[in-house]
């Protein structure tokens, strides 16, 4: 449409923001041209929401942003006034144009478009992972046993600082700056420091201090258990670097920003390839320090990425701001009511590892464990694969929850849940057809590959519904609502470990108990799905749990 004509009213009857109301002054040349303005500002926003080019989008919305603000200055002239501070809540704190986007734009290219870097440096991340395993794998089986015992135990640190933790943070924050809440939003980037680094140091504590019969208890015995304890102690020394690690991560998303994030852990990544080999095996200059250096290079590399997200931060560059603020019990519990209840999910997810890690080395012995270990190893990397994509999921429905835009929410929801399955199912199918070519770049342990293989077959076609599941859980944590997640974690969990003990009771194969976890799977994804898409996060009933103290939300200052 041309920019001499006035749009007609059907052109932007129904704008994601109506523009309000324009006043019209009793003096003054200026009103007609304003609400022209108002009027092409609100043309522009709706075409920026049919554009499904990104630069188109972005052009479109600039336009409309001008177009207001030159309005907003022919009132000040009309009324022969220019007031330091603009008449209305939203001119006095305008949203970031990374809020607005995340607010109007087309749906699935913006997700696709935040998700991207996040997959892309995930996918990065698990192949580092792989490397790092392989590289153990050549100390010998024990050794790679020893880590498949470590494993579940550091994923679980990560899903809890990264995803439960991580996601209270970015959804707190998301939801402050899609109510307009800047003040709260900056003053939730201390109070993220201050749970995660807590949070860290008491793992930490507990690590180190029960980690001996824990592993025992999961099967580790002889040189499996001494390899456990050796790779333990060194990363579990440093957990607080990653949880602090994560709590930046998470402040830089929570504003919809996914690059920065994503590009200080692949910095970190590339450091972490040359580094490990080096400190197992003493390469150059550096000790031969066996699995010990595997734990070491983790540490290392955790706490220059750490430093470059703080970096990112303190300097301004993210939305939401670092500045010293009175510690508010509101803003702890606006993360923890998120952050708390998602960390009881994740829990869930890793206690059934553990005691199935328990029960498969109490039938098959150690070389069964390094098989199942390696082969849940696949399973564990589609947690990155969907945090890629449940990071963004995370901002973008917690902004526009904060912003009253319900139903936008929950079709980037349901949208974000089938990219998801595609493309966990696409990983599982593949594994359980050719499961020795995972396998086989570990070790050649004829029980090794047999319990691996069996566990491929029974529980890779199920990774779909696991991560339809996982994408819907981090959307939740967006909400603010994660009953639900719970509700499907907890009936996993007893169709996996309970239903996998009756199995191996009856049977006494190891097969038996795949098969539960495959069920346990598939049940979670579709309890999960049809859960959400049912619309329980509109629901104004609410257990006790979420509505009592501590964790109930509070209306923060404005």
């Amino acid at each position: 449409m041309p920019l001499n004509q006035t749009p007609s009213s059907s052109t932007h009857a129904n704008p994601i923001h109506p523009v309000p109301p324009i006043a019209r002054p009793h003096t003054g040349s200026n009103p007609r041209e304003t609400i022209r303005l108002r009027e092409l500002a609100a043309w522009y926003r709706d075409i920026s929401e049919r554009a499904g080019n990104p630069r188109i989008w972005e052009s479109r919305l600039r336009m409309a942003e001008q177009l207001d603000k030159e309005a907003a200055q022919l009132e000040r002239e009309d009324l022969g006034t220019a007031p330091a501070v603009p008449a209305t809540p939203t001119e006095a704190r305008p949203l970031d144009p990374r809020t607005r986007m995340l607010l109007e734009a087309p749906i699935l290219p913006t997700l696709l478009r935040l998700a991207w870097p996040n997959i892309a440096v995930m996918l990065v991340m698990a192949s580092t992972g792989l490397i790092e395993t392989w590289w153990v794998s050549r100390l010998g089986t024990d050794a790679l046993a020893g880590i498949a015992l470590v494993f579940p135990l550091y994923m679980l640190m990560q899903m809890l600082s990264a995803g439960a933790m991580g996601g209270g943070i970015s959804s707190a924050i998301a939801r402050a700056l899609g109510g307009g809440r800047r003040d709260d939003a900056d003053a939730l980037v201390l109070h993220a420091i201050v749970v995660n680094v807590a949070i860290g140091i008491v793992c930490s504590a507990l690590v180190l201090a029960f980690g001996l019969p824990l592993y025992r208890a999961l099967g580790g015995e002889g040189a499996s258990l001494d390899a456990a304890l050796q790779y333990s102690n060194i990363v579990f020394a440093g957990t607080a670097l990653v949880w602090l690690m994560n709590a930046l991560g998470s402040v830089i998303r929570g504003g919809g920003n996914m690059w920065v994030p994503s590009l200080a852990i692949s910095a970190g990544v590339v450091l972490l390839v040359p580094l490990s080999p080096c400190l197992i095996f003493g390469l150059g200059p550096f000790p031969a320090l066996g699995i010990a250096g595997a734990g070491a290079a983790v540490i290392m590399t955790t706490a220059l990425t750490a430093l470059a997200l703080a970096w990112y931060i303190a300097a301004g560059r993210s939305v939401a701001h670092f500045r010293w603020a009175r510690l508010r019990w509101p803003l702890f519990a606006d993360i923890l009511r998120v952050g708390g209840v998602g960390s009881v999910s994740t829990f869930q997810t890793s206690l059934t590892v553990l005691l199935t890690t328990a029960l498969v080395g109490l039938a098959a012995g150690p070389e069964a464990i390094a098989g199942y270990g390696t082969g849940n190893r696949l399973e564990f990397l589609l947690v990155p694969l969907v945090f890629g994509l449940g990071a963004p999921l995370v901002a973008l429905v917690g902004t526009n929850i904060g912003a009253g835009q319900q139903q936008r929410a929950l079709h980037i929801a349901l949208i974000g849940g089938a990219i998801a399955f595609g493309l966990s199912e696409m990983i599982g199918i593949a594994a359980a057809i050719w499961p020795t070519a995972w396998l086989g770049l570990f070790d050649d342990h004829p029980r090794m590959l047999a319990a691996g293989a069996a566990y491929l077959r029974h529980v890779g076609p199920a990774f779909g519904f696991f991560g339809l599941g996982l994408s819907l859980y981090f959307a939740s944590q967006g909400a603010g609502r994660l009953l639900w997640p719970l509700s499907a974690g907890l009936v996993r969990l007893v169709i996996a470990v309970g239903g996998g003990w009756i199995a191996f009771s009856l049977t006494g194969t190891v097969e038996s108990v795949f098969a539960a976890l495959s069920a346990g799977l598939v049940t979670y994804g579709v309890m999960l799905s049809a859960a959400v898409a049912s619309g329980v996060w509109f629901r104004p009933s609410r257990p006790a749990l979420f509505t009592n103290r501590p964790f109930a939300p509070r209306k923060l200052a404005r």
